[in-house]
């Protein structure tokens, strides 16, 4: 999946931002605050039940089929707060998770995968390429006040006929198998053609 064209956001927003979510949600299987928008009808997609492993983890639980996660529906954007935690920098190399919390009043799943798409502080949309990792993904329940996380690696040193690598301040985020979307700050020089290497969400909110 990748974001190729530089679009500077102005009076076409609307325009600029449904062209995104469509580009990344149509390759989609699937700390700082982030803010919903526009909130989209549900969808009868996700994973097939009875799948994973019960493990506690005191925030967040991987289901199999109970009566709890039956009742539960997926987690909608307007019910979740997206923010970047710590980053593990090291030979060039940033690992960082990327956490979702549960704001609702009521317990929620996420499966599967993020989109991601990264902005400049001019508002331009940059070159953004989201690496899946050849990782099993499963259901994550979340508790109202729960997170769960994906893994996100980038690398800082330039490669191939790179010389320079552009500066992202703020991440657009949309949650598995939805639409509707969260930004959030992020700070950070991406090198490897806009290369974001991510995990499926699992339960927690640290690496």
């Amino acid at each position: 999946m990748e974001w190729r064209n530089r679009t500077r956001r102005g009076p076409a927003t609307s325009l600029v931002t449904a062209a995104v979510l469509a580009a990344v949600t149509a390759c989609a299987p699937p700390a700082l605050s982030g803010t919903a928008v526009a909130p989209v009808p549900a969808r009868p997609t996700g994973p097939p039940a009875g799948t994973g492993t019960q493990q506690s983890t005191g925030t967040a639980v991987f289901e199999g089929a109970s009566l709890s996660t039956a009742a539960a529906g997926r987690c909608r954007t307007e019910g979740l707060r997206a923010g970047v935690g710590r980053v593990d920098a090291g030979a060039g190399q940033r690992y960082a998770p990327l956490v979702l919390t549960n704001t609702s009043a009521k317990s929620c799943w996420v499966y599967g995968f993020v989109g991601l798409v990264m902005f400049d502080a001019k508002g331009d949309a940059l070159r953004t390429r989201v690496r899946r990792e050849n990782v099993p993904a499963h259901r994550v329940t979340l508790r109202p006040g729960a997170s769960a996380h994906a893994r996100l690696h980038w690398t800082t040193v330039p490669s191939g006929r790179e010389t320079s690598c552009p500066s992202a301040a703020r991440l657009m985020i949309i949650p598995p198998d939805e639409v509707a979307h969260l930004e959030i700050p992020f700070a950070g020089v991406v090198c490897g053609d806009g290369r974001l290497d991510v995990t499926p969400m699992v339960s927690g909110s640290r690496l």
